[in-house]
């Protein structure tokens, strides 16, 4: 029998240095709850072909970070660390570091930018497939484009692509192409004969215009923020995800509405559903936590109710939270908090799972990983457990509720 040719190895370089002007800690910034470098992490590892990842990284929490997902880290020497370096530098210091460790030579090598938060792993697979497939020795990603471009001379405006006198319709004109800067892939031989990512055949890894955004500035990451609802694929975690569940009370376990009567005595309405979610994780083994900023006798008289620990009171919850969790002996990372408002930011982005609620602030829905359909109040936190122990939580059970 022929003998079968072994996979190719894939090696995938995210280069990630902790120094950023206009963004401080710019790669660790969050964008629907994931760190860039975590998102970028999250597409190689997903696509098809890739089987390795590493992040280049002078920074020790870039490191770690890249490491909780599942990728490995390589210290950057500081000579190739600064503004000037080159990433095709930080791309060989990898590779070389890579087949010293692993014993395996790289057939392909990957440049995967963390600035580019909307990549897919769809993206980097097709990259992968040009180089494996022999198509040519060069990807990148690019998206096409009809635009007219101008430049300014001493003697007024000019076309570049264009003559100005002729203007055709959109349909009569064959498109361009604008390099997206987010994946490059290349062989590995050849990169290391030219030292630069173009070189050879080149093939264009087409992507969608609405995808293209590069982060170089706090406008572009608060418009990463903003388009991350609309562009990501929608994900809930699962039981295997989570190793406790936070919850704050007032717009995620109510209405976020306080009923007065005349003694200033306060009332508020929970979903009965809510409880009923909250006990099934309870016997399902995950411990439930309330924290709150309010100090108010019917946040405990509920968690008494619910048979669950609370918190009250508390002006920093993400301290509060931060110790509880090394009081549980539970990893940050492997919490689910949910929350409604901006007092939540914090220990949002303290955990692995922030999820707001669907009737959530515009600012906490754009920085969870997750959203509920259900508001607060109505059985968003019963939709939460129905996540993470299975869909026969919506359906009709004999289980009281709480």
């Amino acid at each position: 029998m022929p003998t079968k040719k072994p996979s190719p190895t894939v090696l995938a370089v995210i280069p990630a240095r902790g120094g950023s002007k206009g963004v401080p800690a710019k790669n660790l910034a969050p964008v629907a709850g994931i760190p860039l470098v975590g998102r970028a992490v999250r597409a190689c590892l997903g696509a098809v072909g890739v089987t390795d990842v590493v992040v280049s990284t002078d920074d020790h929490a870039i490191a770690a970070a890249a490491r909780s997902f599942g990728a490995e880290a390589v210290q950057r020497p500081a000579a190739i660390a600064g503004d000037t370096a080159t990433s095709e530098s930080a791309v060989l210091h990898a590779l070389d570091a890579f087949e010293a460790t692993a014993g395996r030579t790289a057939d392909v090598v990957l440049l995967v930018q963390c600035t580019s938060p909307f990549l897919t792993s769809a993206e980097v697979a097709e990259a992968v497939a040009r180089i494996v497939d022999g198509e040519a020795d060069t990807a990148f990603t690019a998206a096409p484009s009809h635009g007219f471009l101008w430049k300014e001379k001493a003697d007024g405006a000019t076309g570049v692509n264009h003559d100005k006198a002729h203007r055709p319709r959109r349909q009569d004109r064959e498109p361009e192409y604008l390099e997206t800067g987010a994946v490059y892939a290349m062989d590995a031989a050849g990169f290391r004969t030219h030292g630069h990512r173009f070189f050879g055949r080149t093939a264009l890894v087409v992507t969608d215009p609405a995808r293209v955004l590069e982060i170089d500035d706090p406008h572009d990451l608060a418009r990463a923020k903003a388009l991350a609802p609309l562009l990501d694929e929608p994900a809930t975690p699962g039981f295997s995800d989570v190793d406790a569940v936070v919850l704050d009370f007032d717009g995620t376990q109510t209405d976020d509405r306080v009923h007065l009567d005349a003694e200033g005595r306060e009332f508020v309405s929970a979903h009965r559903g809510d409880g009923l979610g909250i006990a099934a994780l309870r016997r399902a083994g995950l411990p439930v936590l309330i924290l709150s900023t309010e100090q108010n006798p019917v946040v405990a008289a509920r968690a008494r109710k619910l048979r669950i620990p609370v918190l009250h009171g508390i002006d920093r919850k993400d301290l509060a939270l931060k110790e509880w969790c090394e009081a549980e002996g539970i990893d940050p990372a492997r919490v689910l908090y949910a929350g409604n408002d901006v007092n939540d930011l914090p220990c949002f982005h303290l955990v692995g799972w922030p999820v707001a609620v669907g009737s959530a602030h515009d600012s906490v829905r754009a920085a969870a990983r997750a959203v509920t359909v259900t508001p607060g109040g109505f059985g968003a936190i019963r939709e939460i457990a129905a996540w993470l122990l299975g869909p026969e939580l919506n359906t009709p059970t004999t289980t009281p509720a709480e």
